[in-house]
């Protein structure tokens, strides 16, 4: 089993036939019969090389469109054979199946047909049978059978052949690449049907990606990490174009999603956003005519946490607004588009990596968020709903300005991206404090307060950014306390869902304070 073999027939049959001709030309140099189907099969001639079409090795002409054309036994018995068996040598010699060294195999565009837009009819054309099939196949019997699926494994295969044969190893590690990429291809297609049908409850799920990139390391440098892509097209890091910049790590790439997500909550026909992200949590959200003004405001909401940080906009970067953030040690800069100006401005900084999206994520697709836990996966759809889809209800006597609501919504809107116990300050389309990840809701509410103190001090300012705010909490308070919390930072307004046991308790102490209180009915936490 662990034999170097030499290679005497092939198959080649892609759909990708990028570095096809070389590849057929180094094998057939190397004396190997090459047997071929349909469009390869007339690539490898058009390059002058002696090739056999699968017809001719099968007896049986490709039918029904394309569909049955490898799916024979002189295919699959001279994949499958154990050479050094002496009945399946029998067979093959009984049958006519001559032995097929090495298979070149890839798939149908399924992947890239779905994110076309096609219909349902040509996204099931688009489900290849025979190549998996022939994939299969040949991995199994990698003891004998060399699979390449990928052409950037080409070189190592020829250079392999001409020093006298493909060692085992390399077998063995294009067989289990095969497999892996089956099993992607597979995965795609299940999920496909799922979102086609709503199969929430499918008793079997599958996810998979293709390597983007291996990094240096994880969250910590003990850690090894890779960046798998799954094909979504949803505008963010992973659809990015990197301009400039150094290598995103693992970290740049989890904080750089958060933050386009948060801003893409907000239309950028109506305001220019701007978020600045730290540790996958926001320390300064704003909203703004402009883009360069929304940045300001954001970053006054905590300039300390900004440096270092990443910057989501959901505008186009003008020069002005490129200007600002260079003044700040950042990590990233991610947004839909940047002019030239403002890259030019942006290039100064060589290690800074600026993305280019092409555009906002649509906050309201469906999707799946997927988390893995010890022995398994937790699965749940996207929160793809915000307040805009509430039906807002005000408890107290007094109701909120016309100003103060406005203010309640973005406040909930950045909620929604905080890690909980998440308590937002907004004031005037600012954050003005951030309390993230506590375990008491009144800590959130007071460790925020404490770096709007801090903030305003570094403005020059007396009184701390949340006096006069609003505020938002994903999630009910438990007791009166966490309300009075706001109240003694300076808040004049609340939106909360509601739906704790002392709901009643809670609408009383903001009525006694004079506050207004808003409840969604929808909750969002983020773990």
């Amino acid at each position: 089993m662990g034999k170097t073999v030499t290679v005497g027939r092939a198959l080649l049959s892609v759909f990708d036939k990028s570095g096809m001709a070389d590849f057929a030309r180094g094998l057939a140099e190397a004396g190997v019969e090459l047997v071929s189907t349909g469009g390869t099969q007339r690539l490898i001639a058009e390059a002058g090389l002696p090739v056999r079409e699968i017809a001719d090795l099968t007896g049986f002409p490709e039918m029904m469109d394309g569909r049955v054309k490898t799916l024979h036994p002189k295919v699959h018995g001279g994949l499958l054979a154990v050479r050094d068996n002496a009945e399946h040598r029998a067979a093959m010699q009984a049958h006519d199946i001559g032995p097929i060294d090495l298979v070149a195999v890839n798939l149908y565009p399924f992947e890239k047909t779905v994110a076309s837009g096609a219909s349902y009819d040509e996204i099931i054309e688009n489900i290849d049978i025979g190549g998996p099939a022939m994939v299969r196949s040949a991995a199994k019997n990698h003891a004998y059978v060399t699979i390449v699926v990928d052409p950037a494994d080409y070189p190592a295969i020829l250079e392999a052949i001409r020093s006298g044969g493909i060692p085992f190893a390399l077998r063995q590690k294009l067989a289990a690449k095969a497999y892996a990429r089956t099993a992607a291809y597979d995965s795609f297609i299940s999920a496909w049907f799922a979102r086609e049908i709503g199969f929430d409850d499918a008793t079997y799920r599958s996810f998979a990606g293709t390597l983007s990139e291996v990094m240096r390391y994880g969250e910590n440098p003990h850690q090894w990490a890779a960046f798998y892509k799954n094909g979504d097209m949803r505008p963010g890091v992973a659809t990015a174009i990197q301009v400039q910049g150094k290598t995103l790590s693992y970290n740049n790439i989890n904080d750089t999603d958060a933050a386009f997500e948060l801003v893409s909550e907000f239309d950028p026909a109506e305001s220019a956003a701007v978020a600045i992200i730290k540790h996958a949590n926001p320390c300064g959200v704003a909203l703004a005519g402009d883009l360069k003004s929304a940045y300001q405001k954001a970053l006054r909401t905590d300039p300390v946490s900004a440096f270092g940080g990443i910057v989501a906009c959901n505008r186009e970067i003008d020069a002005a607004t490129a200007t600002e953030i260079v003044k700040v040690f950042t990590e990233v800069i991610v947004a839909p588009a940047a002019t030239q100006e403002a890259q030019n401005i942006i290039a100064a900084k060589k290690n800074l990596r600026l993305l280019l999206t092409g555009g906002v994520a649509d906050a309201k697709a469906e999707g799946l968020t997927v988390k893995s836990v010890a022995g398994g996966l937790l699965v749940q759809g996207r929160d793809n709903r915000n307040v805009d889809d509430c039906e807002l209800k005000v408890v107290t006597r007094r109701q909120p300005t016309e100003q103060e609501l406005i203010d309640l919504k973005l406040a909930a809107k950045v909620a929604k991206h905080v890690k909980s116990n998440a308590i937002i300050y907004v004031k005037d389309g600012a954050t003005a404090g951030i309390g993230a990840g506590q375990m008491s809701r009144v800590d959130s509410a007071r460790v925020a307060h404490r770096k709007s103190i801090d903030a305003a001090e570094a403005a020059g300012l007396d009184a701390a950014l949340t006096l006069g705010s609003v505020v938002a909490s994903d999630a009910f308070f438990p007791f009166a306390d966490g309300l009075e919390a706001l109240v003694a930072a300076g808040a004049t307004a609340v939106i909360q869902p509601g739906g704790s046991m002392r709901d009643d308790e809670v609408i009383a102490a903001a009525d006694a304070a004079g506050i207004a209180m808003v409840m969604t009915g929808m909750r969002h936490f983020r773990h």
